[in-house]
């Protein structure tokens, strides 16, 4: 007999006891789960256990005190199981690391306020409490922040009834006030067009500018022009007085520059036959013109733009706790909801997202389709758009004081702090100036704000600072960089800091604006106007960097240098920050009114002589359309042609004059057209079901690393852009004084 053969029976044996051992572990768990289905209460009670064990394992978690040696060990083993985990896919992994990513800012701010406020001077805790307040607030927000996203609803179109008599009537109202009429004439074509029963759609359009030539143009289009005596309330009272001369069931709404697709009404109106108590279905804003940051840094389709974490993430977060905003346009509303609170609201500036807070209060449910179904024309410059964000600053800031959704009734508890959430983040203002300024406490008054060692700030606060960079960048990867946000508040905190806390002071304050939308761009041009507040900071911040390197040569001992480095280091990250906002307010040229739009559709280039070309499109505009040809066709500027276009089966031509021809491109201007042939264009075009879907949430996902690089590259650039205008501008002057002292 062998030693395996001595061997085997204890193996078995083994194996026979814990199959027994299993068995009955799965007797008692069999016996617990009846006798929970026999007493619910029991069932209560282990779940509230289960809670408040966690809870004390969390708050020991958190407030346990270490020293550096064991912090360093607790932060570095927790942000590499989460390293560990984002390789992971999954929803519920996402979810672990939101967890640790909250333990360690939990760890974090119990630190500080425990360990790090007992303040001797007057100058440390002015100083210290300001800082300590904007990291509560951003704190706060990450919380929060961390509820609307963790888990998006991700909802799907459902499909419309087979029976088109069940289809409703819908009015699409399209409100304008001062916008260039070529700007709303592609929104009323591609209205116009919309897949749905001819006799059951109904486009008006909203003029409060009174305009002879839009009431001519509707004529000619066959549409509906409604206009008012007054501009009360601007655009939401615009609509409301078009409710009281309309009446179909539903509204749909479009900004004058928001071009709907065909399929807009096919794709969001299947939910209102699923849910009854539905009363707003919203999609996503999209623009086929790059912003200023996108112009300005040359960042086009290539990084997520600053409303796209909105648009993807935040309000399909929103949507699963039934707390869809209503974002002004691109949206359908059923009409008895709306006339039941009212109308839209006109209490705020900010009436759309106001308008589903009535909503949500009365007991109806909204919904937010993350399917681009219309697209826009974006501010064209840095100016216009800081105009437009102090408005919706302000707006957040009212409802927060005249419908706080923390208080009154009707909202769920989600309900609550996904609209609190929305006007908390505009009050980052005030935070991110301070977190700008904070470590220049110390670098000019030696103020300490931190009643603690540089070693033991590092240890707690790079934890708490690695984790929500990582999992943020998990979460939101797809729709926003890590590193950008800072620029986008950066450059908008200075200005929206005093309208936000005026209109929270007194609601009354302010008025509505209208951004500017279709204009051009004539040169390239510095805003020193609007680039005075960063050019201020980013001066402080360079000299406090060179008071650093003067306190770290007489810096009397070890502690007191890696102070000093701790805060450089955080200044050279503030210099950063605020030339990439330089580089910003850096306006680049403009020209075409009507940006063009990337899109490979096959086409047909006729000739007079009869002689056709088959070719495909590279990209179009309202006014003319490029196609890619062959390399060595030449063709005279100026010649006529026409440029057929197909959609399936169906196939229009559309008369042009050739103004480029080379290296493989012919680019055409549209010749004038009746408004038929217009609208028939739009249908080709801009309407398509899929126009708006190539450039939307295909970003690659982020990598904090390479993002933190793109900032410090853009930075460098506005750094160097601010010094080139500097000394332009100081030769031109030189050069105006030399030849008026001449003269």
């Amino acid at each position: 007999m062998t030693a395996e053969t001595d061997k085997r029976p204890l193996k078995e044996g083994v194996r026979e006891e814990a199959v027994r051992l299993a068995a009955q572990a799965d007797g008692w768990l069999a016996q617990l789960q009846a006798k929970a289905e026999q007493y619910p209460w029991l069932q209560r009670l282990a779940r509230w256990a289960i809670i408040a064990l966690a809870a004390v394992l969390f708050a020991v978690m958190v407030s346990v005190p270490l020293d550096l040696q064991g912090q360093l060990i607790f932060g570095t083993g927790m942000f590499v199981t989460a390293l560990l985990f984002n390789k992971l896919q999954g929803r519920f992994i996402t979810l672990a690391m939101i967890v640790l990513s909250i333990a360690a800012s939990s760890r974090y701010m119990y630190w500080r306020v425990t360990e790090t406020i007992g303040f001797e001077h007057l100058l440390d805790a002015f100083f210290g409490f300001g800082l300590l307040m904007a990291e509560l607030y951003a704190f706060l927000v990450l919380l929060i922040g961390y509820f609307q996203t963790a888990w998006p609803l991700q909802r799907r179109p459902v499909p419309m009834p087979q029976d088109l008599d069940s289809w409703p009537h819908v009015d699409i109202f399209i409100p304008t006030y001062n916008e260039p009429l070529e700007v709303v004439k592609q929104v009323v074509f591609s209205a116009d067009t919309m897949d749905w029963p001819r006799e059951k759609l109904h486009v008006y359009l909203l003029d409060d500018g009174r305009r002879d030539e839009f009431r001519e143009f509707c004529e000619e289009a066959q549409i509906g022009y409604i206009t008012r005596d007054n501009n009360a309330h601007a655009k939401a009272g615009n609509i409301n007085a078009a409710l009281k001369q309309t009446n179909s069931e539903y509204v749909a709404i479009f900004d004058c520059d928001h071009i709907p697709t065909r399929s807009f009404l096919q794709i969001c109106m299947g939910w209102f036959f699923r849910d009854p108590k539905l009363a707003l279905i919203q999609t996503p804003h999209t623009f086929f013109s790059p912003d200023p940051f996108e112009k300005n840094l040359n960042t086009f389709h290539m990084t997520p733009n600053e409303g796209e974490l909105f648009y993807g993430i935040v309000q399909d977060g929103n949507d699963l706790w039934n707390a869809a905003f209503f974002c002004g346009s691109c949206a359908i509303i059923k009409r008895e909801p709306l006339e039941e609170i009212g109308g839209i609201a006109v209490e705020t500036v900010t009436e759309d997202a106001h308008t589903a807070l009535k909503l949500s209060r009365l007991g109806y449910n909204t919904a937010y389709l993350q399917l681009p179904q219309a697209a826009g024309l974006a501010t064209e410059s840095l100016s216009g758009h800081v105009g437009q964000r102090i408005r919706w600053a302000r707006g957040m800031a009212q409802i927060a004081r005249v419908d706080n959704p923390l208080l009154g009734k009707g909202l769920s508890f989600g309900q609550r702090l996904c609209y609190f959430n929305a006007m908390l983040h505009f009050f980052y203002g005030v935070a991110r100036i301070v977190f700008l300024t904070a470590p220049l406490a110390y670098l000019y008054f030696g103020a300490h704000v931190f009643q603690a060692t540089a070693a033991m700030v590092m240890a707690y606060a790079m934890p708490h600072l690695a984790h929500a960079n990582l999992t943020n960048s998990r979460v939101q990867g797809q729709f926003r960089y890590s590193f950008w946000n800072e620029v986008y508040e950066s450059v908008l905190a200075w200005y929206i800091t005093r309208p936000v806390l005026m209109a929270f002071i007194n609601p009354k304050l302010g008025k509505f604006n209208v951004t500017a939308k279709g204009g051009v761009v004539e040169k390239e041009y510095f805003d020193w106007m609007i680039a005075r507040p960063y050019l201020v900071l980013l001066l402080l911040n360079l000299l406090g960097f060179v008071f650093g390197i003067w306190r770290m040569i007489v810096a009397p001992s070890t502690e007191v240098f890696l102070t000093v480095l701790m805060n450089m280091l955080w200044t050279g990250y503030n210099v950063i920050l605020t030339s990439a906002c330089m580089a910003v307010a850096s306006e680049s040229r403009q020209r075409r009114k009507t940006p063009r739009v990337t899109a490979t559709l096959p086409a047909t280039l006729q000739f007079i002589d009869g002689k056709t070309l088959r070719c495909e499109t590279a990209d179009f505009s309202q006014s003319g359309i490029g196609l890619r040809v062959p390399a060595g066709l030449s063709i005279e500027s100026d010649t006529k042609v026409f440029v057929t276009l197909y959609r399936g089966d169906e196939e229009s031509a559309f008369p042009a004059t050739v103004r480029y021809c080379g290296n493989g491109r012919v680019g055409l201007q549209f010749a004038d057209m009746p408004v038929g042939l217009q609208t028939e264009l739009a249908r080709l075009t801009f309407a398509r079901a899929d126009a708006w879907l190539d450039n939307w949430g295909t970003h690659q996902l982020d990598r904090p690393l390479t993002s933190l690089g793109s900032v410090i590259v853009i930075g460098l650039k506005g750094f160097k852009q601010v010094s080139l205008y500097t000394l332009r501008d100081l030769f031109s002057r030189g050069g105006r004084k030399t030849a008026q002292s001449k003269t």
